[in-house]
């Protein structure tokens, strides 16, 4: 039985060892997991899997390796169900419809309608409703509420986004920071960053300078003479704007990536989270991004303008967010997403906005178009050409 787990970890690609095979065996001899199945599960999970990136791959082995066993073990389906909590049976009204279904459920019409129609229901609304197409409620087809389908609505309570259809989040989300120092995968992103570079030798004279010792040294007689130079650093200065949250979580990997890779690359770099657009202030740190936000204004006035500009965002959301005064799907924003980043680029010329979305599929999402137009054809793939093509036009 522990063979077929263990030779089928090594197939998954988890390196478990023979010596943590003995010592599993070893430990179930002792009895330790207590006949439980939960037990077992845990202790080899603990014995055979070193590194935490293979914990999706061991799970999915010890699935298929034990399927059945808690039958096997007398539970019956009553039991099992027993076990699942009441939010996940909540689910279960959550409304599934087809392409045709989608296609035959219609907008209210725009932004100003929607808007107003969300006043009438807040104003008139009494109690909770579920699967319907008019209230503010869950499983339905109405534009307000939560876990049902509109192609153009506000989502009011619902945990996540599922359809991406939302043009207003009614709910205090909380987005998690960019690991800058992921590693894996970086160092080809790196070379294409490289394309980017102006050193210069700055700070102390902390370097040795052989050529300069050995000729230093040849003119004195052969008497060591060490000298020393500054260090040299890529001198140019980037300003970084990395979209965060909401349709982004599809690209955390490849933006820890690019994030790890530039901050390893530029010595004179700065960065700052926004969502969706470009509004009236940014943050550094998003699990403070409700309190300790910063001006956009502030930004603008700090960094000169050799500073190159690089947007990281999918550029995916409401046409709203872009040219509407209170479009932004979390806020109310007095100016339109595109005013500020018109400021941006008027501030900081050499800029390109990089989009790890794949090229081919731009053309279905508008905003993504609108984007690319404002910043007039300089927004470019998260791939390796694209990065190329990116550094070139920030040259």
């Amino acid at each position: 039985m522990f063979l077929r787990l263990f030779f089928g970890l090594r197939e998954a690609g988890v390196p478990a060892s023979l010596l943590e095979l003995l010592t599993l065996i070893e430990a179930m001899a002792q009895r330790v997991p207590a006949f439980s199945v939960d037990d077992a599960y845990h202790l080899a999970r603990a014995t055979l899997v070193k590194d935490e990136r293979h914990l999706d791959r061991f799970d999915r082995v010890f699935a298929q390796v034990y399927q059945g066993l808690g039958e096997a073990a007398g539970e019956t389906p009553e039991e099992i169900l027993a076990d699942i909590p009441e939010a996940w049976l909540r689910k279960l009204a959550e409304k599934h419809l087809s392409e045709e279904e989608k296609a035959r459920i219609e907008a209210l019409g725009g932004w100003e309608e929607l808007m107003e129609t969300l006043k009438k229901r807040l104003a008139e609304q009494q109690g909770r409703h579920q699967g319907g197409n008019k209230w503010i409620g869950t499983a339905g087809t109405s534009p307000f509420g939560a876990y049902g389908y509109n192609p153009e609505g506000i989502r009011i309570g619902q945990h996540e986004s599922r359809h991406r259809r939302a043009v207003k989040v009614w709910d205090k989300r909380e987005f998690k920071n960019l690991d800058d120092t992921v590693e894996l995968g970086t160092r080809n992103v790196k070379v294409a960053l490289r394309r980017l570079r102006r050193f210069a030798r700055t700070g102390a004279a902390t370097e040795l300078d052989l050529d300069g010792t050995i000729r230093a040294t040849a003119h004195n007689g052969g008497l060591l003479d060490l000298k020393m130079v500054p260090e040299r650093h890529n001198a140019v200065k980037v300003l970084l704007f990395l979209d965060v949250g909401g349709s982004m979580d599809d690209h955390i990997r490849t933006c820890e990536e690019l994030f790890s890779a530039v901050r390893g690359e530029f010595k004179h770099l700065e960065y700052y989270y926004f969502h969706n657009c470009l509004y009236e202030f940014v943050w550094r740190d998003n699990k403070r991004r409700h309190t300790e936000r910063i001006p956009t204004h502030e930004v603008l006035r700090t960094y000169p303008a050799d500073y190159k500009l690089i947007f990281v965002g999918d550029a995916s959301m409401s046409p709203y967010e872009i040219v509407y005064p209170g479009g932004a799907v979390e806020h109310w924003n007095r100016e339109p997403g595109e005013a500020w980043l018109r400021r941006a680029l008027d501030t900081w010329p050499r800029a390109v906005w990089l989009n790890p979305v794949p090229e081919r599929y731009w053309g279905y999402t508008p905003s993504i178009g609108m984007i690319g137009k404002i910043t007039e054809g300089r927004m470019f793939p998260l791939t390796l050409s694209g990065l190329d093509q990116a550094m070139r036009a920030l040259l």
